[in-house]
């Protein structure tokens, strides 16, 4: 309107039509089409690109949300392990036999999707144990599980769950050796045998790390394994000590998330299973394991589908590249009305006598758009291979650390 009036009052002969060719030129080069693209194309892009590392991203927000992580918080089993436990020798108390210890655990656990019940169920139905009737069943977060078995009361779980019932574990505790995780079991509040189990560090697990540092992001290990555990697994993969929080229940490991947050930083929370699942709703990112439990990845932001934590690392990488984009995308958006809509407007013709015509500004309006959405696609060519990739394989845990 601005520059139809000031053609129609100051412009040469005819008035109405330099004004009118003015007006129309400057709705055409103002159109937003180029801004409007500008976000959404990147984030189209970076998702697909994501997808085909097999990081499936929860829309635009999450990828965006993901380019400002400062620190990644990474669970234990299955995250940096396997998550695919293997049952070691049975140690049985007095009065009690290995096979029974292994009927009695394995009945209390049948259907649990704890991978230390899975080992256990594995072994069981082996052997066909584990198949006795249960009543009064009941499970504590992050500490174990009981129930009635025959008449007797079974708890099955880590040493601080039975010894805070007043089981004595006495000699059963040399039992943890080198294993990764020992489930204690009691009847009737004696206690009644061990189950070590060995789990191994994935092989790809210190590159994760490794590449995350160096991208300058805080890592962090908070599980709810014994502080032995998590030391043998930090050590392994480059978490440095000061940074490892061990025998955390769920709602510790939501604390934990919130106590880095409460520094000013973003963090991303990486996990696979049940009792993640708080952290990762938690986290300013929750990044869930795709082999892990479903309520895990329901409550996450990005879901790596094949279960190698160095595409933790590719998914940031990604972020913050498709968020560069992004602003190149919306500077060239912004830049572009800013310088041609005065030359629109006629700011060349007193000096120049140059003026724009509506063809030329849709001509410069659809390249604008073009340059965005070309830009855009550069994305594809996004390298999805880390600084580092590794080869061979890492010891079982209980060897990693000697």
């Amino acid at each position: 309107a601005l520059t139809f009036g000031l053609w129609f009052v100051f412009g040469p002969d005819p008035k109405l039509t330099h004004a009118l060719v003015a007006f129309i030129t400057v709705v055409v080069i103002s159109c937003p089409c180029a801004m409007g693209l500008a976000t959404p194309t990147a984030i189209m892009v970076g998702t697909g690109k994501g997808a085909e590392a097999g990081i499936l991203i929860r829309g635009g927000e999450a990828l965006e949300l993901a380019a400002g992580v400062d620190a990644v918080v990474f669970d234990k089993t299955g995250t940096l392990t396997r998550g695919r436990p293997t049952l070691g020798e049975i140690v049985a108390a007095p009065d009690f036999t290995a096979e029974e210890v292994l009927d009695l655990a394995a009945s209390v656990q049948r259907g649990r999707e704890h991978p230390l019940a899975a080992a256990i169920l594995a072994r069981a139905d082996e052997a066909g144990l584990g198949l006795r009737a249960v009543k009064g069943f009941k499970a504590v977060a992050g500490r174990g599980v009981r129930g009635r078995v025959d008449g007797r009361e079974v708890l099955v779980g880590a040493a601080a769950f039975l010894e805070g019932t007043g089981v004595d574990l006495g000699p059963l505790c040399a039992a943890e050796g080198s294993a990764s995780a020992v489930s204690y079991v009691a009847v009737n509040g004696r206690a009644a045998g061990a189950l070590p189990s060995v789990d191994e560090i994935k092989p790809e697990a210190a590159d994760a790390v490794r590449e995350l540092v160096a991208a300058g992001l805080e890592v962090w290990l908070v599980t709810g394994d014994v502080a032995r555990v998590a030391q043998s697994v930090a050590f392994a993969v480059g978490i440095p000590m000061d940074r490892v929080l061990a025998e955390v229940l769920p709602a510790g490991k939501v604390d934990a998330v919130a106590a880095i947050q409460a520094r000013g930083l973003r963090v991303a929370m990486v996990g696979d299973g049940i009792n993640d699942a708080p952290a990762l709703a938690r986290a300013d990112v929750g990044i869930a394991i795709g082999t892990g439990a479903d309520v895990a990845m329901e409550a996450s932001d990005v879901t790596l589908v094949g279960g190698d934590p160095r595409a933790v690392a590719t998914a940031i990488r990604l972020s913050r590249q498709t968020r560069r984009i992004i602003r190149q995308n919306l500077l060239w958006a912004f830049g572009y009305n800013v310088v041609l809509i005065p030359v629109a407007m006629g700011a060349l013709f007193p000096v120049f006598g140059i003026t724009l015509n509506p063809a030329l500004a849709a001509g410069a309006m659809a390249l604008s758009s073009v340059s965005v959405v070309s830009n855009s696609l550069r994305l594809r060519r996004f390298s999805l291979a880390g600084r580092s990739r590794a080869r061979g394989s890492i010891a079982p845990l209980g060897t990693a650390a000697t």
